[in-house]
Parts: structure tokens; C-alpha cells; sequence
């Protein structure tokens, strides 16, 4: 079968953009919460560990429906469940600007995170449908983006809208942080019902020729990888290697939230005022996302993956303890920018194992891998901001991240020792592909 990048590249050029900017608006939802801390947390009277609590009890409610919400997206489809998933947490973040205390703030963290669930790993799960192995890793990477440039972008507009925006209307600047990057996401709900497909065969910008062979070479993928090993729902929910993604899972969501929740006032206590915090908490979000695209192309060049996760967790190891014995700002700086890339560069080949693993099951394995993870968005915010409130500084938060990153590695090399052969390029993929051009 010949090989067809003219139909990738017309995808992504698709599909991409869309997803990026629900992703963007997503994570911009769920880490806008650091940046109003620097002002909400003293009119809330809420303390270092009271906020990590709060911040961090979103994911109580996205794992309790992160399953379900799969199972739901499977069942209607991707347009409409994540249309509704969109609309749903565009509101309620909305409503954030509207607490008055800590249980108001906890309760609608705990809605937000249900209203929230499901839409990554279903996110996942539709590319899966879309591209080839040879080309997730890259897609996902792009894909992922999303995450670092909302704090790239979030950082600065959040922190000009702390300052310009404070008492306008009666109502304090984080007030309006929430009500207007709240919008985002409802306006991004109503585009996915308009223009994203469930399917490739639901695709009108594909030709007939073009839409039948990215359906073979999805199909004989996922042939070839059940003909090796074929799970059913039940063995991808309790397969030991399952359980370990869900390990590396926790380790990333611990890095990626905590950093993305704390950066601001881990940035805010180098003396520096409001608006520079937001624009010095941008530079490890933007070196976060240079990583993950360089990565992720890297990793898709060269067919390996393993240690496309492992030398960045170890990387970002490093940067964090770095950051954590030093008094000086810009080493510190620096260490942080370290530790944010070395997260990016692993976050694009994490979901390559689970996609791997698992086909036709992959929904409800992604699910629980994210759902699993999704413990560390609770655990990572509310242990740091635990150290913080011990300590009085964030020196052992940062330790914290350091032996997060490094334990994260070590899985993700225990995982390649017992997955080497699957991740490894297999005839008749790529390599077929290639052969038969």
C-alpha cells in the first residue's frame, strides 16, 4: 500500500488547530486558579495549604467521572460529548469568580473537575482514530502544546487582568480573570459542534481514495496488534502494565499541574511585583512547549520511546533540585525552565505505551490510566502547597518535583524492559509502509 503523507499533513492541518485550542482553553480553565491566588487568596483568607487543598480537589470530581464521561464520549461520540464537556466547564469556571470562601471555592473546584473529565483521554483516544503510530507521537506532542502555552499566554493576560481590571464593576481583578477566560471554552464548545468529525469516514475534506487508506492502515495496525495480544475491557483495566502507565501517569500530572498551579507564586516570591510574575512564569511554560514539539519529532524520526521519557524526567530532576539549593533567582530561574522542558519532552511519548498496548480497548484503558493519573493533579498541588505552609519556603516543594521526575523515569524504563518489543518498529507499519512505496 502506498504511502500517503499528503493525508496526515491534510488532517493535522484539520483536526490540529481545533483540538489545540480546546486543549488551550481547557488547561487555561483548570491553572487560571494559580495566577488569582496571588490576589484571591487574601480575600478569601485562604492559606497555603487551604488553596493547595482546593486547588488540587478539582481532580476529585474528574476521576470520580472520568470512566463514566469515556464511556459516554464512546456511546455519542466525540463532536457531541466533547461539546458538551466544553460547555459544561466553561460555565462552572465562570462561576468561580463567584465564591466567597473555602467550602464555596472547594465545592465548585470538585463540579468543575466533573464537568472537565474525559476530555483528555478522549482526546487521546480520537487521535488514535485519526493517525497512525508512526505519527502520534508528533501529533500528540503538537497536541500537548496547548498546555504550556496557556500559562505562555494565560501567564501574562491573567496577570494584566489581576491589575487593570480590579474593582471594575465592583467586582476584584480575579474576579474577572475567571468570568472572561471562561468564555473561551463555550465559544470552543459550540466550534466542535459545527466542524469536528467523529470519524474519518465522517470527514467531507477527505477524498474517497484518501479516507480508504487511513482506514487500512488503522485497520491492519490494529490487526497486527491484537494478532500479538487482544484485550478485553476487563484485562486492559487490570493488566500490571496498565498499572504501571497509571504510575508514570501520576508522575506526569503531579509535574505538569503542580508547576502549572505554583509557578506564579513560586515566580511571585523572587520579590517581583503582579504583572512581572506573569511574564517571568511564562518562560518555563514556553520552554515546557519547545520541548515537547522537538521531542515529539524526535521520538517519531528515530522510532525510539523509552528514553524520549526517561531522560527528560531525569533531566527535569535535575533542574528542580537546582532550583531548590540555590538562593539566587536566576539560577533558580533557570532551574525551573529546566525542570518545565524536561516535563514537556516527556509528555508526548507517555501516551505512546497505552496506545500501543491496548486498541480497541484503548478508550477505557486511557481512561483509567488518565483517571489513575489524575490523582497526582490532587496530591502534587496539595503536598506543595502543604511544604510551603511547613517550611515557609518552596525549597522542599521543589525537592519534591525533583524526586517525582526521577521516580517517574525509573518506571518508564522498568516499562520499556517489558514493552521492548512493541515499542520497537514492527513490520508492516511504518517500515511496510516505507518498503512499498
Amino acid at each position: 500500500m502506498e504511502h500517503r503523507p499528503d493525508v496526515i499533513a491534510r488532517v493535522a492541518r484539520r483536526l490540529l488547530p481545533i483540538l489545540m485550542v480546546c486543549y488551550f482553553a481547557a488547561f487555561l480553565d483548570r491553572v487560571n486558579i494559580g495566577f488569582a491566588a496571588l490576589t484571591m487568596n487574601a480575600d478569601l483568607k485562604l492559606s497555603p495549604e487551604a488553596f493547595g487543598f482546593g486547588a488540587g480537589i478539582f481532580f476529585l470530581g474528574y476521576i470520580l467521572c472520568e470512566i463514566p464521561s469515556n464511556l459516554a464520549l464512546a456511546r455519542f461520540g466525540a463532536r457531541i460529548w466533547i461539546a458538551r464537556i466544553m460547555l459544561t466547564w466553561g460555565v462552572l469556571s465562570a462561576l468561580t469568580a463567584f465564591v466567597w470562601d473555602q467550602n464555596s471555592f472547594v465545592i465548585v473546584r470538585v463540579l468543575l473537575g466533573a464537568a472537565e473529565a474525559g476530555f483528555f483521554p478522549g482526546m487521546i483516544f480520537f487521535l488514535t482514530l485519526w493517525f497512525p503510530r508512526d505519527h502520534r507521537a508528533r501529533m500528540i506532542g503538537v497536541f500537548n502544546v496547548a498546555v504550556p502555552f496557556s500559562s505562555v499566554i494565560g501567564a501574562p493576560v491573567s496577570s494584566l487582568l489581576l491589575v487593570h481590571l480590579d474593582q471594575v464593576a465592583g467586582l476584584h481583578g480575579w474576579q474577572w480573570l475567571f468570568l472572561l477566560e471562561g468564555v473561551p471554552a463555550v465559544i470552543m464548545g459550540i466550534v466542535v459542534l459545527l466542524a469536528l468529525p467523529n470519524g474519518p469516514e465522517h470527514a467531507r475534506w477527505l477524498d474517497a481514495s484518501s479516507k480508504q487508506w487511513l482506514a487500512d492502515t488503522l485497520r491492519r495496525e490494529r490487526e497486527e496488534r491484537e494478532a500479538d495480544e487482544h484485550f478485553s475491557v476487563w484485562q486492559a483495566l487490570t493488566d500490571y502494565r496498565v498499572l504501571l502507565m497509571c504510575l508514570m501517569a501520576v508522575g506526569l500530572v503531579i509535574g505538569t499541574t503542580g508547576t502549572a498551579i505554583w509557578m506564579p507564586q513560586i515566580v511571585r516570591a523572587f520579590g517581583l511585583s503582579v504583572v512581572q510574575t506573569g511574564f517571568v512564569a511564562a518562560i518555563p511554560a514556553l520552554a515546557m512547549a519547545i520541548a515537547m514539539i522537538v521531542s515529539g519529532r524526535h521520538a517519531d524520526r528515530t522510532r525510539e520511546r523509552v528514553w524520549h521519557v526517561a531522560a527528560p524526567f531525569l533531566i527535569s530532576a535535575a533542574g528542580f533540585a537546582a532550583a531548590a539549593f540555590t538562593d539566587s533567582p536566576v539560577i533558580s530561574l533557570i532551574g525551573l525552565v529546566v525542570g518545565a522542558a524536561g516535563i514537556g519532552g516527556a509528555t508526548p511519548n507517555i501516551w505512546i505505551f497505552p496506545t500501543t498496548l491496548l486498541t480497541r480497548t484503548a478508550a477505557a484503558g486511557l481512561a483509567l490510566i488518565n483517571s489513575v493519573g489524575s490523582l497526582g493533579g490532587f496530591f502534587g498541588p496539595a503536598i506543595i502547597g502543604w511544604v510551603r505552609q511547613s517550611t515557609g519556603s518552596f525549597s522542599g516543594a521543589l525537592l519534591f518535583l525533583a524526586g517525582v521526575s526521577a521516580a517517574t523515569a525509573v518506571i518508564a524504563l522498568i516499562l520499556g524492559r517489558i514493552m521492548g518489543h512493541m515499542l520497537r518498529q514492527q513490520p508492516g507499519t511504518a517500515a511496510g509502509l516505507a518498503a512499498s512505496r
